[in-house]
């Protein structure tokens, strides 16, 4: 290897593309403003006192400050019953100041996380959770996306990393990140692979994969030996060793001489799944007023 090819940094910098992601949406804001339409409302709902639910919000709280959004924060404590969530999602649902809800998950054991998501109206779920959205994506004719997922298809466009015709594995099944992410690659005509626990040999499916999106939950899963040389990995996995350091589930150091692109963790995925919320409620924002 060339001494310029070792320099090259192979990093997926989703800090940057997301900043300039909400410098877009600030300026759609701007204008909006500046034509007297009101500001893009979201509902940040979070019940319980889990420690990384409470700084995922404020995270979110702060990005709807800088691009100008109205943001309103509902703290619910964690014995909050079924019925009295439900009955603030019906409040929200009929409210015309907000155009995007979002539940932080994951919700205490009395709550069933499936009526929560299926309570909010299709049109402000901004988190793309929700049967209606979820079928939209898989009819190829998307509406409000899934955000992690829609992160990482936007994420490899602005690398320039064209998913049609590759060899595409998923690790993960989730109805969160691991399925709405392989109807992304697959709208995006790559072959998709979904693997998950039960799969019998994930290093023979990643020895062809030209991307790899690892969505797993489990610390440095993913080896750098089991990656095709040259491929691209995003790597949604935020988990914390033993140490407290934030890790991903891909094995960063040994996965960097190996691959072609790779998303660090943290600085990677994180900041484009907040983002693409805030795209996700502009764009329910507008739906609406449209409608």
């Amino acid at each position: 290897m060339s001494e310029t090819q070792n320099t090259v940094d192979k990093r997926i910098d989703g800090k940057a593309v997301a900043a300039g992601l909400r410098k877009e949406i600030a300026e759609k804001v701007k204008v909006r403003r500046d034509k007297g339409l009101p500001a893009p409302g979201l509902a940040v709902v979070l019940v319980g006192e889990d420690p990384a639910s409470r700084v995922y919000v404020g995270s979110k709280v702060k990005a709807c400050e800088e691009v100008g959004f109205l943001s309103r924060n509902y703290h619910l404590s964690v014995d909050t019953s079924e019925a009295e969530l439900l009955s603030l999602i019906d409040e929200l649902n009929a409210d015309d100041a907000i155009h995007g809800i979002l539940v932080q998950l994951p919700l205490p054991e009395q709550i069933d996380v499936q009526s929560v998501i299926e309570r909010i109206n299709p049109h402000k779920d901004v988190d793309g959770f929700h049967p209606y959205n979820l079928g939209r994506l898989a009819g190829k004719a998307p509406t409000l996306r899934p955000c992690t997922p829609y992160g990482c298809m936007r994420l490899l466009s602005a690398y320039g990393i064209d998913p049609m015709g590759k060899k595409a594995v998923v690790i993960g099944a989730s109805n969160i990140v691991g399925r709405p992410v392989a109807l992304e690659l697959l709208m995006a005509r790559a072959t998709v692979t979904v693997c998950h626990s039960k799969t019998q040999d994930l290093p023979a499916e990643l020895a062809d994969a030209d991307i790899v999106i690892a969505a797993v939950g489990i610390p440095k899963f993913v080896k750098g030996e089991w990656l095709k040389p040259g491929a691209v990995v995003i790597d949604v996995g935020i988990n914390r060793n033993e140490a407290g350091k934030l890790v991903g589930d891909v094995d960063f150091d040994a996965a960097y001489d190996r691959v072609s692109a790779i998303t660090p963790v943290p600085g990677g995925v994180g900041p484009m799944t907040i983002a693409c919320l805030l795209q996700n409620t502009l764009e329910a924002c507008e739906a609406i007023e449209n409608a």
